[in-house]
């Protein structure tokens, strides 16, 4: 839903909150209350609550995504939601600060960063523009920024992934087995590994583990190290 300013909206709105913090929740239910008084909210402390929570409910217009809580494997949580509910605006909200991380989350279609650290008041703004459909990220966001070549391929290959792929790999990531992938996902073991096979393939790696050290190596910032490995 986009809001206009010159119009009265009669729809409610619906907002998922997502992040395994209790009181990250509860300042963040706060800021959405008073930018959008009579909306509805939804909290998620994990990726299948989450998962549960847009399954229920195809009307959600917002999300507001940690990067880091259980179930969420840095960027590919964000890449997992962007392609299941791509009608959904996303906002990323982080402890991070870093500049280099925001822009990738932008890159991959985030409708949005916000610090944890910024203002109420702030928040208020920024959870408005984007249900205004606008990208609202931090003022002193540089919009262009180098781009490593060795990363940027990464990314597009994560992207490149269909969500069950996605799914997969974040499982992966976790040190699941085939066998518990399979039962969580309820499908067979030779289903998870021809979805391994096909991760392997897009991401151009040999085995599950550096499949799983391609995607560390890009999160929680550590893009030039990705690229020196």
């Amino acid at each position: 839903m986009i809001l206009d300013d010159r119009a009265p909206v009669c729809d409610v709105i619906r907002v998922v909150i997502a992040d395994d913090h209790p009181m990250v929740r509860g300042a963040l239910r706060e800021a959405v209350s008073s930018a959008l008084p009579g909306a509805e909210i939804r909290e998620a402390g994990d990726l299948a609550s989450l998962g549960t929570a847009l399954a229920r409910d195809t009307a959600i217009d917002l999300v507001l995504l940690d990067l880091a809580m259980p179930g969420v494997s840095g960027f590919s949580g964000l890449l997992y939601l962007r392609s299941q509910h791509p009608e959904v605006p996303v906002v990323v909200v982080s402890a991070t600060e870093d500049r280099v991380v925001m822009r990738r989350c932008i890159e991959v279609g985030a409708a949005g960063f916000i610090p944890k650290s910024t203002e109420i008041e702030m928040m208020r703004e920024a959870i408005r523009m984007v249900l205004q459909g606008d990208i609202w990220t931090p003022g002193d966001l540089d919009p262009v920024l180098p781009t490593d070549p060795s990363v940027a391929d990464m990314m597009r290959r994560l992207a490149s992934l269909t969500p069950q792929q996605l799914r997969v790999l974040m499982m992966l990531s976790q040190g699941r087995l085939n066998k518990q992938i399979a039962f969580e996902l309820k499908v067979s073991e030779a289903t998870v590994k021809a979805h391994v096979s096909a991760i392997l393939q897009k991401l151009g790696v040999d085995s599950r583990t550096q499949a799983v050290i391609a995607v560390s190596r890009i999160e929680q910032g550590n893009f030039s190290r990705a690229a020196q490995a």
